[in-house]
């Protein structure tokens, strides 16, 4: 059978997050920048799709190739290290420290940044023959996606603060889900098949993702986009990764962890508590 016990996954959930913390500066940072492109790239494929078919549904659809690609490959979201890392650290697993998870969260980042940020300026080129030229249609459906998903949620205060804060953690909600969910089969298949669903809800709803974001902003920047680099911080990454490390370590993680790992003894039934009878005389 290529399907796993929940009490099993959860071991390897806890077990993936220890790896992490102790894993090399080098090798965090190669598979974090490569989680990033791959995922960033994933993003511009979908935008394409939409832009090319006028049907958003079909971009959902096909994005969760990225995530597939990159979770198989071994290499690493900042979303995954929220919900796995601190795990390791609640089951008080040995050398494992708030300073390795704070270590890893930013290696992440960094590495996350800096592959999708590649792709953004790689696309940008791409859609304006290296800036010779205005946009093609892909290009200015990357550069106004920005605007609403800032100024969008700026325009609403603190009602828009919440909600972008909500979206985000719907969003790590999901794709935690997924990678979890790839733990879940021991075969390839059945792990693609697993992570394909979660990833897809969370891509077709508009949900925030900072990494996808770190993508789609940077690009939307470069294309021409009206909104700044300090209205992409504040209504847009920080609220975003906030809400990722909620959603993540909340939803999925801290649940998991209580159920499966840390399972509580079963009921007895009623009729097992009850005194036995005495006869009368």
């Amino acid at each position: 059978m290529s399907y796993v016990n929940p009490s099993d996954f959860a071991k390897k959930m806890i077990d993936a997050g220890e790896a992490k913390v102790f894993m090399s500066t080098k090798d965090t940072l190669i598979r974090a920048y490569m989680a990033g492109a791959i995922l960033a790239l994933a993003a511009a494929f979908a935008v394409t799709v939409t832009v090319n078919t006028g049907d958003p549904l079909i971009g959902a659809l096909l994005f969760p190739v990225g995530f597939c690609m990159l979770y198989l490959l071994g290499f690493d979201l900042l979303t995954g290290v929220f919900t796995l890392v601190p795990l390791a650290l609640i089951d008080k697993r040995r050398g494992v420290t708030m300073q390795g998870l704070w270590r890893n969260w930013g290696l992440v980042f960094a590495g996350n940044f800096a592959g999708a940020f590649t792709v953004a300026v790689f696309m940008a080129i791409i859609v304006t023959f290296g800036f010779s030229e205005a946009p093609n249609a892909v290009g200015e459906k990357i550069g106004h996606i920005g605007e609403g998903r800032t100024l969008g949620y700026a325009a609403h205060g603190a009602a828009g603060m919440l909600t972008l804060f909500v979206r985000a953690v719907m969003c790590n909600w999901m794709v935690s889900t997924g990678v979890v969910a790839a733990m879940m089969s021991t075969s390839v298949s059945g792990k693609i098949m697993a992570m394909w669903m979660p990833i897809l809800v969370f891509f077709y709803m508009g949900f925030e993702h900072s990494i996808v974001n770190m993508f789609l902003f940077p690009a939307g920047l470069l294309l021409g986009g009206n909104f700044t680099i300090m209205d992409y911080l504040i209504w847009n990454e920080i609220p975003t990764v906030l809400g990722n490390l909620v959603g993540g370590l909340t939803f999925v993680g801290a649940m998991i962890y209580a159920t499966h790992h840390k399972t509580s003894p079963a009921r007895v039934p009623a009729e097992e508590t009850q005194p036995l009878a005495v006869p009368a005389e």
